[in-house]
């Protein structure tokens, strides 16, 4: 075959998924998943065993993406914000009488779980920033009345909180001034806080996994007197046994018993997400369960007497597919796939590469390809992921399967201070936002060139959040290498990005005077890294893409760098969606974009358009 395969339309790839995301209730009576309703996500129910689907939400706008069980098995509790402005809500449906009640009734707040236990089924822990926009204090909500008790003030500093197993607030992160964490701990509700652990800013991003079965000790993702963050069980009398690590990889998926908290399974990310076994009692079951498939296993659902799993296939080039085990009799059920049509089309698989930067780093990433055709000399997207600090990963990737699909070559490059790889490669990147971390991108691109794999003088650079940045970045600073640059909801100014967080990020604002840079002392120094204040270096057409309500990359971001760009009398088409925020949860907004992308890619790149 000379030819590219048929084109994948664009709905069948951004558009809703048929079903996703099933969950099955702790008393395993009931499987949720959630799926359209007239177009709009909503959850679903079916009884165990029959063929009783039913939608139990009634959404009409925006879609509900994520969820959880009650521990009693009658509630769904789901989060909901307004056109993408991230004030989530926390919202209760009653399974039997598909009333909707909403949990945290407050204006302009941000929700977060923060512990539910399954021997107090009728409550739940969360996170509040009703006292102060900037801090989220300790809240405990009656499901069944809606009762708000606050049990936890925030001191001002504290990142995230930890219950015990015995429903109380036991261990906090705290953010320190000098950018490193603290986890404090005490020994009840009414004792003083005393600080256990001390990571560096070097350190990076510790985790906390919860404590074991009798309190005495917890499970960290833990980055100390190590490169790679790895998994650790510390007492709070101070000793430490080292449960599983890797010299290179970050920790990935921790896996704990719903009701012993002894860990199960253990996962490190290095080019897919490879899986240890910790706990021998699910040896067997771990053994079955990769057998089903020879895609990527994620345990995402199970029963409170560990007995029933819910199981995801991840694989490069085709839906997610989704299975039922059962752990006494080790029998499998096919549930049901993400998106079954994706079958009908021909998928290119996503091939990991690693790549030498100009000063010795290795950078791991992914190149996917176009089927039916020789890959030489190919049309390339430099497909940019955001944070910065997160990663690509391997999997189905819709957008690279529409890039490869419309006849270009896709490379996605991990980047230095992306996560994942140890934090000596994440603080590679710190303030090198459009140096070192940008010439990580031009080296994969020179890398594409050299293989003969891309044609130098057909390249665009791609990407939304940190992405967007860098393909304003890309467009700025190194106009040469770019045919053009698309950026969805991308900082312009990385001065008004940092003064302009959301309230509730104040408490790790640090993190990013610290890795990216002050705008209070170096107000030049963020000039020099942003695309604003060298606008008038770009030659190639540019699309921007905004959501109006984005609370982390606000409107004007978009907005001060189109105006720059049109007093220049440069090419650049901006879209604005007045009901999105950061990125497009709409698939009408998701389908507009991405028509508009396709032609404008195809307009300065020559591949295919529908």
């Amino acid at each position: 075959m000379s030819q590219l395969p048929p084109l994948i339309p664009r709905d069948v790839l951004f558009g809703n998924p048929e079903r996703m995301s099933p969950q099955i209730s702790p008393d395993g009576k009931w499987l949720a998943y959630i799926a359209p309703l007239n177009g709009v996500l909503n959850v679903w129910l079916r009884t165990v065993g029959k063929n009783d689907d039913r939608a139990i939400t009634r959404d009409s706008h925006r879609g509900i993406r994520s969820y959880f069980w009650s521990e009693d098995s009658q509630h769904i509790i789901y989060e909901q914000d307004k056109d993408g402005d991230e004030n989530w809500h926390l919202y209760l449906v009653n399974c039997e009488t598909e009333v909707v009640k909403d949990l945290t009734p407050h204006s302009e707040i941000h929700a977060q779980v923060i512990h539910t236990d399954p021997n107090i089924p009728d409550r739940i822990l969360v996170g509040l920033n009703v006292r102060d926009k900037r801090l989220h204090d300790v809240y405990e909500i009656n499901l069944y009345t809606g009762a708000e008790t606050l049990l936890e003030e925030n001191p001002g500093n504290v990142v995230g909180w930890i219950a015990d197993n015995s429903f109380t607030i036991r261990a906090a992160i705290a953010q320190e001034p000098d950018g490193g964490h603290s986890l404090l701990v005490r020994h009840g509700a009414a004792k003083e806080w005393q600080s256990l652990v001390k990571w560096s800013f070097e350190d990076g991003f510790p985790n906390v996994y919860g404590f074991t079965h009798d309190n005495s000790a917890m499970y960290l993702g833990d980055p100390r007197e190590w490169n790679a963050t790895r998994l650790v069980e510390l007492a709070l009398n101070g000793n430490l046994r080292v449960i599983a690590q890797d010299e290179v990889y970050d920790l990935g998926h921790v896996v704990t018993h719903p009701t012993g908290h002894y860990v199960q399974l253990v996962s490190f990310y290095k080019h897919r997400n490879i899986w240890g076994v910790i706990d021998k009692g699910v040896a067997e079951d771990w053994t079955v369960i990769e057998r089903i498939d020879d895609g990527d296993a994620l345990l995402i659902s199970r029963t409170k007497e560990d007995e029933v799993w819910i199981v995801a296939f991840v694989k490069d080039d085709g839906p997610v597919k989704y299975y039922m085990f059962k752990r006494e009799d080790k029998s499998v059920t096919y549930l049901f796939s993400n998106r079954p049509v994706l079958e009908q089309y021909l998928l290119t698989e996503m091939k990991p590469v690693a790549i030498t930067a100009r000063d010795g780093m290795t950078l791991h990433g992914y190149l996917t390809l176009p089927g039916g055709i020789e890959a030489k000399y190919l049309p390339m997207v430099l497909n940019v992921h955001g944070g910065p600090w997160a990663r690509d990963t391997w999997g189905l990737n819709p957008e690279a399967q529409w890039f490869a699909n419309r006849g270009y070559a896709c490379l996605q490059v991990n980047f230095r201070g992306s996560t994942g790889y140890g934090k000596k490669f994440l603080n590679a990147g710190d303030r090198e936002w459009g140096a070192k971390m940008h010439d990580d991108l031009i080296d994969a691109v020179q890398w594409a060139v050299r293989e003969g794999i891309a044609d130098a003088k057909r390249i665009a650079i791609y990407g939304g959040s940190y992405g967007g940045y860098a393909a304003l970045a890309g467009a700025a600073f190194t106009p040469d290498v770019f045919t053009c640059s698309v950026d969805i909801v991308g900082p312009s100014s990385l001065i008004t990005l940092i003064n302009s967080i959301p309230p509730y990020w104040e408490p790790v604002k640090v993190q990013f005077t610290k890795r990216v840079g002050d705008p209070e002392t170096e107000s030049e120094f963020l000039k020099s890294r942003s695309p604003l204040f060298f606008a008038d270096k770009i030659k190639i057409p540019m699309l921007i893409a905004q959501g109006a309500n984005d609370p982390r990359v606000k409107q004007a971001e978009s907005e001060q760098i189109v105006d720059a760009l049109k007093k220049n009398g440069k090419e650049v088409e901006y879209m604005l969606f007045p009901d999105e925020g950061h990125g497009f949860a709409r698939p009408e907004n998701r389908l507009n974009f991405y028509a508009v992308a396709e032609k404008f890619l195809a307009k300065y790149l020559g591949g295919r358009s529908e």
